[in-house]
C-alpha cells in the first residue's frame, strides 16, 4: 500500500486532502505539530512533526512513498514559508518521496492577469507573492537535479471542509447566521475559488497518473470562477431566505494596517480583490480525466454545513455531485 505523510493535517487544506487519500485507500500518515488529529481522520496514523524542525519532519516521514506539503504559516508569519520549504525538501530526499504541493495565484502580482494559464509568467509585486516564487524556484531546482520530484497544483481561494480561516469562513459566511452575505470586492467581478473535496480528489488523480507526468510540473486547478453575486445566490438557495449584500469595509482595514499586523497583511493582498482572474488548465484533464467540479450550489451548501451554518434540508442537501 502506498504511504503518504500529509504535513499540516490539521489545517483545512490538509484536513481534506488527508481524508481524500484515506477513502482512495493510501496508508496515511497525518503530521501535526502536537501529534493530535481531527476526529474525521479516522484510519491516519498521528504523527507528531514540527515543519520548522528538520530532523524531526525527516524522522516523522520515514519510510513514506509521497509527502503532501500543507504548511501554511499564518498570514503574519510568512517568513517561515521558505525554511519549511527547505525542511520539506531536506525530508523528501531522505525518503526518496513524491512532493505534491499546492500552489497560488499570488506569484502573478497586480494587475492580474484576467485568464491565469500554465503558461502566465510570474510577476510578483508584493512579498506574499515574492515568497512563493522563491518556493516555486526551490522545487523546480531540487526536481532539475534529480533530487526531489515535485507535483504543484495551483488553486485559488480555498472553500469547504471543516477547518476554519479562509476569507469565506471568515468574511464572506460570517455574518449570513444575520442575513448578512459580505463581498470582499465588487460584487459582480469573477474571482477563482477552489471547493476543497473537488482540489483534493485531483491530487489523488495525479498520484494515480505519475507516468504521464515529469520530474517538474506546476498544473493549475480550474475550480469555481464566479461573482459574489453568484454565491450569494447559491447561499440564499441553500439557506431558503435571502441575505442582504454588505462590502466588506476595506477603509476601516486600511486606516488601522499601521497599527494592526494582520490587518497590514491583508491590505498589501486586497489588489485579488478588485481585479477579476481565473485559473485554467490545458493538461489537466488530460492526465486525470475529468476534472473533479462539485455544481456550485450544492458545493456552497455542503461548505455552510461544514462550518456550522445549518443549511434548508441539511441532510438532503449532501447528495451525489
Amino acid at each position: 500500500m502506498t504511504k503518504i505523510a500529509i504535513l499540516g493535517a490539521n489545517g483545512r487544506l490538509g484536513r481534506v486532502v488527508a481524508k481524500a487519500f484515506i477513502d482512495a485507500g493510501y496508508d496515511v500518515r497525518a503530521i501535526t505539530r502536537s501529534g493530535k488529529i481531527p476526529a474525521e481522520l479516522t484510519g491516519a496514523t498521528a504523527v507528531a512533526g514540527d515543519g520548522l524542525d528538520r530532523e524531526a519532519l525527516i524522522r516523522a516521514t520515514e519510510g513514506v512513498d509521497i509527502i503532501f506539503n500543507g504548511l501554511n504559516p499564518i498570514y503574519t508569519d510568512w517568513g517561515k514559508c521558505l525554511p519549511m520549504a527547505e525542511n520539506v525538501m531536506a525530508a523528501c530526499r531522505a525518503n526518496d518521496a513524491l512532493h505534491l504541493a499546492p500552489g497560488s495565484v499570488y506569484n502573478y502580482g497586480s494587475p492580474m492577469p484576467a485568464v491565469i494559464t500554465e503558461d502566465t509568467p510570474f510577476l510578483p509585486t508584493t512579498e506574499k507573492g515574492r515568497i512563493r516564487v522563491a518556493m516555486e524556484d526551490l522545487f523546480r531546482r531540487e526536481a532539475e537535479a534529480g533530487r526531489v520530484r515535485t507535483i504543484l497544483l495551483r488553486a485559488g481561494d480555498f472553500f469547504g471542509g471543516t477547518g476554519t480561516g479562509s476569507w469565506f469562513d471568515l468574511i464572506v459566511a460570517a455574518k449570513m447566521d444575520k442575513g448578512v452575505y459580505t463581498a470582499p470586492g465588487p460584487a459582480n467581478l469573477v474571482h477563482e475559488w477552489a471547493y476543497l473535496p473537488d482540489l483534493a480528489k485531483a491530487f489523488v488523480g495525479l498520484t494515480e497518473n505519475l507516468d504521464k507526468l515529469g520530474s517538474y510540473e506546476a498544473l493549475n486547478f480550474p475550480g469555481h470562477a464566479v461573482t459574489d453575486l453568484e454565491i450569494k445566490a447559491a447561499a440564499e438557495k441553500a439557506l431558503g431566505r435571502t441575505l442582504k449584500l454588505a462590502a466588506m469595509p476595506w477603509w476601516v482595514l486600511r486606516a488601522g494596517s499601521p497599527f494592526v499586523a494582520m490587518w497590514r497583511e491583508l491590505v498589501s493582498m486586497s489588489y485579488l480583490r478588485f481585479e477579476p482572474h481565473q485559473l485554467t488548465s490545458a493538461r489537466l484533464e488530460g492526465i486525470i480525466g475529468t476534472i473533479p467540479h462539485t455544481p456550485l450550489d450544492k458545493a456552497i451548501a455542503d461548505a455552510l454545513n461544514d462550518i456550522g451554518i445549518p443549511t434548508a434540508g441539511a441532510a438532503g442537501n449532501r447528495i451525489a455531485a
